[in-house]
């Protein structure tokens, strides 16, 4: 019978534990020390419309604003020329707007109403074709919430031939945050959700980060979060 080394065998041991540590170091994605957005810009397109998405007039996120980007499925379906890139959930959030689709493009910017709400984001490394995600709340009392985290592929201007620099919504998650007097104690002092989330096809995981933001029952949005990752030491 052949033996392995005292040596060998506890390397074999612990370079599965030295990776995983390695692989957490790299993997720090949050909002934490991030400046807060202000605003919100959200820019949709038909996944008929190819032009759309090189369209030197597209909106442009201002000072503090954090633009989202949102492909709809086309009437083409399939053989539309955005087809790859285009998600229902965009039909879903332009339902929650109050919305109608657009035959080509269109945009629409949120303000975030001054407040003490401060939501949190984070994401980890890509692992099988998933990205596990967070998004939490302090402090958020009795209220209903609404949020929404997107997991983005971030797409800068001059790549791939769009002339502005895009948060491409790649997948996105509403968090079951009702609120109200039945909440527990432990709710009202934090909400927090984390879950993974697929990456679909085509997506590169070194663009991917995630964003947030929270409304309030009358839909304003109260606080906007994004995620950035830190250098890889």
């Amino acid at each position: 019978m052949i033996t392995t080394p005292p040596l060998a065998r506890a390397a074999r041991l612990l370079l599965p534990l030295a990776l995983s540590a390695a692989a957490h170091a790299q993997s720090l994605c949050s909002s934490d020390g991030q400046p807060q957005p202000v605003a919100l810009l959200e820019r949709f397109i038909n996944a008929d419309c190819e032009a759309c998405w090189s369209d030197p007039a597209t909106p442009k996120a201002g000072a503090r604003e954090l633009a989202l980007d949102w492909v709809l499925p086309g009437a083409k379906g399939d053989d539309a020329p955005l087809s790859s890139v285009a998600r229902r959930d965009a039909l879903a959030r332009l339902e929650a707007l109050g919305r109608k689709a657009p035959e080509q493009s269109d945009a629409t910017r949120h303000a975030a109403l001054p407040g003490p709400q401060m939501l949190r984001v984070a994401n980890g490394l890509a692992v099988n074709d998933y990205v596990g995600t967070s998004i939490a709340l302090r402090n958020p009392g009795t209220a209903k919430w609404n949020a929404w985290l997107v997991l983005v592929e971030t797409v800068p201007a001059g790549v791939e031939g769009s002339p502005v620099e895009r948060n491409l919504v790649r997948n996105s998650f509403q968090p079951p945050w009702n609120g109200g007097a039945h909440m527990s104690t432990t709710d009202r002092r934090r909400l927090a959700e984390s879950r993974p989330m697929q990456i679909p096809e085509g997506a590169k995981p070194s663009r991917l980060r995630v964003i947030g933001w929270l409304e309030d029952s009358h839909g304003r949005i109260r606080s906007i979060a994004q995620a950035r990752c830190a250098p890889e030491k």
